[in-house]
């Protein structure tokens, strides 16, 4: 399983970034598909989820109404559409996959993980 994340970037305050995540061995429309994020000094914390079957969707609440989950089955890959992006969004982001759920796993408990992508929001 590989999952191959993309996108990230150095941008100011109140700009937009899209980050994607191609999955192989895996099935974006068959497993929980989501985004953790990790800031220098911090936990790993979940961002977003998207459901295997449904494709319901779950944020964390600080950036809910910013970021947007979404997948395309025919490429297998999921994206991170990031708006209205502030400082504290600064982060390396890690694109993951579990058969059961993303959002209900804690970092350890998740099954795959792609290589993290630096997103840096400057003020």
């Amino acid at each position: 399983v590989q999952l191959q994340a993309s996108g990230g970037g150095l941008v100011q305050a109140g700009g937009s970034l899209r980050l994607s995540c191609a999955a192989s061995g895996v099935s974006v429309d068959a497993y929980s598909m989501g985004w953790f994020r990790q800031a220098p000094g911090k936990d790993r914390e979940f961002v977003a989820d998207i459901s295997g079957s449904g494709g319901n969707t779950l944020y964390l609440g600080s950036v809910e109404g910013r970021f947007t989950i979404s997948r395309d089955n025919a490429k297998n890959t999921i994206y991170l559409q990031m708006n209205s992006l502030r400082p504290e969004d600064t982060a390396v982001y890690y694109c993951a996959a579990d058969k059961l759920t993303v959002a209900g796993n804690s970092a350890d408990g998740i099954d795959y993980w792609g290589k993290g992508t630096l997103v840096t929001v400057s003020s």
